[in-house]
């Protein structure tokens, strides 16, 4: 309606200006010398002819502004169904087909989100199907063309990197992206985490887990086992004397990730390195009736000191409640063995073979009869417990 009124108008103004060229008398004079041309016009003919011409003229360009209107309709449907497509293909594992796609959504595509997420599929793509020149074409291309959504492209390019095992350049790539400032986003810290983890940087990684771990969107139960074999590890690695493991232990570990038994596992094993067995042994009984670690359970027995006849004490009030644990009972043995209670060793030896036949427990109750002077027991279960290596390799 609008479009009609304004033609209405165009087209009255245009009747009144040649009426009133026609009723006005002169003309005008068109005069080129340097070709010859003097044409003379009424001055209503003039009028007309600008009329008619600048109706053409605006015919023409918006015949033109149409073809470039449907040019670029035609150049963005093209890149949204070349992107999408390569999408599909890319979570349909057809990575021939989705490097393809993307790749062309890249080359036409002016929009910095739809670059960002087609530099990323085709060179996500190209790393699946080991194309590493065109991998990094496209991630380099990427970041170039969509700087403001260069994170897209960043973190790609430093998971290719930790992939390849060059973690100090990842760390790099994603400082780079740090230094934009701004929160940074979980994924960008778990690829960290990674790097961090093949530098051997644990206290790095308690860094970022203990960031990780007040985000509600981020995986607490990923990040917790993080954050737990980064502190194995630290204490396998760090610490040279008691006193500083002293310090990390009580300081630095929370009451609840003393529970957890592959921690307790490594730090019994760190205070049994430094001949503190005391220690060790507290952490073990601290934590195993919480557990039941079997691996807990079998560390009772190989740090031995003065006071094993109390480490007995304990695990038989264990036994009580657990009965048929062939690791508790292999314990046993091996503790009443050191003080010498040949009888009791050898029953809780052999009580643990009867609930579970173990090489270790074959091996255990050997080399009690080889004290024994019983030699042909020992060797037979020696044997038994060469059988039972055997089953656990085939």
């Amino acid at each position: 309606m609008k479009a009609t009124l304004w033609l209405l108008a165009l087209f009255t103004a245009a009747v009144a200006i040649v009426y009133v060229a026609k009723n006005t008398p002169g003309h005008a004079a068109l005069v080129l010398d340097s070709y010859g041309v003097d044409v003379k016009l009424a001055l209503d003919h003039l009028v007309i002819l600008l009329i008619v011409s600048a109706f053409v003229s605006y015919v023409l360009i918006r015949m033109m502004l149409g073809v470039l209107e449907f040019g670029e309709r035609h150049r963005v449907k093209k890149t949204d169904e070349m992107l999408l497509s390569g999408l599909k293909a890319y979570f349909e594992s057809d990575y021939v087909k989705a490097k393809k796609n993307a790749a062309v959504a890249l080359k036409l595509s002016d929009s910095t989100l739809a670059t960002a997420l087609s530099g990323a599929i085709a060179a996500r793509s190209a790393q699946e199907l080991n194309d590493v020149s065109d991998r990094d074409q496209y991630i380099d291309s990427a970041i170039n063309k969509a700087p403001e959504d260069k994170s897209l492209g960043l973190i790609a390019k430093a998971d290719f990197l930790i992939k390849e095992g060059r973690h100090q350049e990842a760390l790099q790539t994603l400082h780079s992206l740090y230094s934009d400032g701004g929160l940074q986003s979980s994924s960008a810290l778990l690829l960290e985490i990674k790097a961090q983890q093949q530098a051997k940087n644990w206290d790095a990684i308690l860094d970022l887990t203990n960031t990780l771990s007040g985000r509600p969107s981020s995986n607490q139960s990923l990040v917790r086992e993080l954050r737990r074999n980064a502190q194995v590890e630290k204490i396998k690695s760090k610490f040279t004397d008691v006193r500083s493991l002293n310090q990390y232990w009580q300081q630095h570990v929370t009451p609840m990730e003393k529970r957890d038994s592959k921690l307790a596992v490594a730090a019994a094993r760190a205070y049994m390195a430094l001949d503190n067995c005391n220690a060790a042994h507290q952490i073990i009984e601290h934590t195993l009736p919480m557990t039941w670690d079997v691996e807990l359970i079998e560390l009772y027995s190989e740090c031995l000191g003065s006071h094993v006849s109390r480490q007995i004490e304990c695990a038989e009030s264990w036994l009580r409640i657990h009965p048929n644990n062939a690791a508790l009972l292999l314990t046993l043995g091996r503790l009443c063995g050191y003080c010498e209670l040949w009888g009791k060793a050898e029953n809780y030896l052999e009580a643990s073979l009867s609930v579970e036949p173990s090489h270790k427990a074959h091996l255990a109750l050997a080399q009690l009869y080889e004290k024994l002077g019983k030699h042909e027991a020992a060797i037979t279960h020696y044997n038994k417990g060469l059988e039972q290596t055997l089953k656990k390799l085939t």
